[in-house]
């Protein structure tokens, strides 16, 4: 007879269930502890320390509205999380720590059951704001780049044409006009330094090496250049305005030495 597995059923920690191992933790400290004192779910005084913990079964705006208003008070304001049973997602812990230490707020992680714990992850404290020179010149750059507007802001699951994707657009535009060509060839029609380096990496499978030196273009790149329209139109028409004639067509006329 098969044995029938009975489902677990998580039953939510409520707030109230996060109380005592913070308020033992903050007695263990040397702080005097109230509950609910103006709103606040704890306040603990220490000397002429003054210290607010926010407890919430999750981390959410609602919590952050409480605390940052409870910011007006006192700089030493908390938030005591449970521990999720399967942990925090990684990501999401990494942008949840951000978020608090932007907004100088403290963090206690609080397990409960057989033997409480309550972790200190975050202290509250001044937010040193830096803004990394290299991520600045990386957007910078990415925006200078491209050439116009040709995503839709919000957009998810869907192929965005970045300053890479335009370069490689244009020297596929480029080849499938004026047929194989050299790097420098392309460089001199406006394709940029990083031409040969896309030519070789070749990332989307749209180029390739007919001979030394010399590129030209994949079927697959004839086909799947044709998913931008909008882009592929507008170095069509640009390099219809051009006047050029390619190395490979053109034989130089010589006069006698």
């Amino acid at each position: 007879m098969a044995r029938t597995r009975r489902r677990q059923v998580r039953i939510p920690i409520a707030e109230t269930s996060l109380y005592g191992p913070v308020r033992d933790f903050l007695v263990s400290q040397g702080f005097t502890v109230r509950a609910e004192v103006s709103a606040c779910d704890i306040v603990a005084t220490r000397g002429d320390e003054l210290v607010i913990v926010e407890l919430k079964r999750n981390f959410s705006t609602e919590l952050l509205f409480q605390a940052t208003e409870r910011q007006r008070i006192t700089d030493s304001v908390y938030v005591a999380l449970p521990v999720p049973p399967g942990g925090f997602d990684r990501s999401r812990w990494r942008r949840m720590k951000r978020l608090l230490r932007r907004l100088e707020l403290g963090l206690l992680l609080v397990s409960v059951g057989l033997c409480p714990r309550v972790e200190v992850v975050l202290h509250p404290g001044p937010y040193e704001r830096r803004k990394p020179k290299k991520f600045r010149l990386t957007l910078l750059e990415e925006v200078a780049g491209r050439s116009g507007d040709f995503n839709v802001g919000g957009s998810t699951r869907r192929k965005l044409v970045t300053a890479y994707r335009e370069n490689a657009i244009h020297i596929a535009c480029c080849l499938e006009r004026f047929g194989p060509l050299s790097p420098k060839r392309l460089r001199a029609m406006g394709t940029g330094p990083k031409t040969l380096s896309i030519l070789r990496n070749n990332f989307y499978g749209w180029f390739q090496r007919i001979s030394r030196g010399v590129y030209d273009l994949t079927q697959r790149g004839r086909e799947e250049i044709n998913q931008y329209p909008e882009l592929v139109s507008h170095y069509r028409d640009l390099l219809e305005r051009m006047v050029i004639t390619p190395a490979a067509n053109t034989s130089a006329h010589r006069g006698p030495c």
